[in-house]
């Protein structure tokens, strides 16, 4: 006589332990489950466009300034504190988590044109349509005590764009010619020209800290290096580039933000072709600041919008824009890559979150 018998092992479905977890019986015959592929799909298709429905990426708006913004700059040892100048020549110190300004300076009669913090974040450098290069103490000055420079250089020509060494005490302006001063002297220790009558940006390596590239008027982009007497090399795009920006943890990289609504990746070891051209902007790009991890970088446009691009891709990750925001002139990435900050023609300093749908504050 036959007897059938269910036979079960306690040790295919009984825990081990109360904190184990629960064991699941599951047939995989796919067979069984012909939609299986569909159905993960529709989920994961589902979770992507709610979180692009729910995200939200402006923070704040910091207003207060009562003219286009010219520059923004962070500074080099405190995640909170960033500094802006204007067209009418005033520069605030902003705290960001409180979203209020700390100080104001009238620093130049004109445009602010460019600010930059010392490597050490005791100091901020400014130059403006005046012809003067400022140095300014971090600190306010105590109640009652008037707001003065430390040092004040006065130039022969209006300067147009500067830059700190990231390890030693010299800085690079430009105008028309490349300068590298000592901030202990009133004249530069070095000057560089080739060809152009005016240059629009400079900008040291922050890993090679003795090379900085330039975007001349001459629609070319020059490398030079302050330990040589004559630039090194040179490449002539087919319109004018307004800025550039280096890679932080890939030195060799660089990207410049161009007329032609492009921007375009260099590696300064074979500057024949650009390594990638990154499309989406509909007009000019004015700004181009990268993320510290060196994966990302943030672009600003005349098309009135910043858009976040990887920096292999050839097309934009995320695009920003309000109905308010004019012209973005200027735009930076925060040190601890969250958050990224606009300046825009309409007077207002606006913070974006980098990745739109991150959650934010306490979980």
């Amino acid at each position: 006589m036959k007897v059938k018998v269910l036979s079960r092992n306690p040790d295919d479905y009984v825990r081990e332990t109360t904190r184990d977890i629960q064991r699941v019986p599951r047939n995989y015959d796919p067979t069984l489950h012909p939609f299986e592929v569909a159905r993960e799909y529709t989920r994961a298709l589902n979770a992507t466009k709610l979180e692009k429905v729910f995200a939200k990426p402006f923070v704040a708006a910091l207003d207060g300034h009562r003219d286009g913004i010219s520059c923004i700059t962070k500074h080099n040892k405190s995640l909170s504190t960033v500094l802006s100048g204007a067209c009418d020549g005033e520069v605030k110190v902003w705290n960001l988590p409180k979203r209020q300004c700390l100080r104001t300076v009238q620093a130049h009669e004109g445009f602010v044109r460019g600010i930059c913090s010392r490597f050490c974040g005791t100091s901020f450098f400014t130059i403006g349509d005046d012809k003067t290069i400022k140095q300014w103490n971090m600190e306010a000055p105590e109640y009652g005590v008037r707001e003065e420079p430390l040092n004040m250089i006065l130039g022969k020509t209006v300067f147009t764009g500067i830059d700190h060494n990231q390890r030693q005490a010299t800085f690079a302006t430009c105008g028309q010619s490349v300068d590298i001063w000592d901030e202990q002297r009133s004249s530069p220790i070095r000057s560089f020209s080739w060809g152009a009558d005016s240059f629009s940006c400079v900008r040291f390596n922050p890993v090679e800290t003795d090379l900085l590239a330039s975007c001349a008027s001459d629609r070319s982009i020059v490398l030079y290096d302050t330990r040589e007497s004559a630039p090194l090399r040179k490449v002539v795009m087919r319109l004018r580039s307004n800025t550039l920006c280096w890679n932080p943890m890939e030195a060799y990289y660089f990207t410049c933000a161009n007329e032609d609504y492009n921007l375009y990746t260099y590696d300064m070891r074979y500057l024949d072709l650009p390594v990638i051209v990154h499309k989406d902007h509909v007009s000019a790009v004015l700004d181009v600041d990268y993320s510290p991890t060196g994966q990302e970088f943030v672009s600003a446009s005349f098309d009135r919008t910043i858009r976040i691009f990887p920096k292999d891709k050839g097309h934009s990750r995320e695009v920003y824009h309000t109905k308010r925001m004019q012209h973005v002139i200027c735009v930076r990435w925060s040190a601890d890559s969250k958050y990224v900050l606009s300046g825009s023609d309409e007077m207002n300093i606006r913070l974006w979150k980098a990745n739109a749908s991150e959650k934010l504050g306490l979980v």
